[in-house]
């Protein structure tokens, strides 16, 4: 129970490496990342008896949920320079 916390808490800091990782493509790819969030949470929420699929498809949905609100913020977001 503990393990499995932790490893849901470990999703908030790997979101935000991700998302600075990927600063312009916040913005290009926001929709996809809408979309992942909101598949892996209706996910979790239909496979919530096998405990691994939940705790990934969970993972995934904080990752993209950390990304989603990273998109607005205007000092993180930027576009490409080409």
């Amino acid at each position: 129970m503990v393990l499995e916390l932790v490893v849901l808490l470990l999703g908030i800091p790997s979101g935000l490496l991700i998302a600075w990782l990927a600063k312009d493509e916040l913005i290009d790819g926001f929709i996809y990342i809408k979309i992942l969030f909101v598949l892996s949470l209706i996910g979790s929420m239909f496979f919530y008896n096998d405990e691994v699929i939940t705790l990934s498809l969970g993972f995934i949905s904080i990752v993209s949920y950390i990304s989603v609100l990273k998109r607005f913020d205007k000092k993180w977001a930027v576009e490409r320079k080409r």
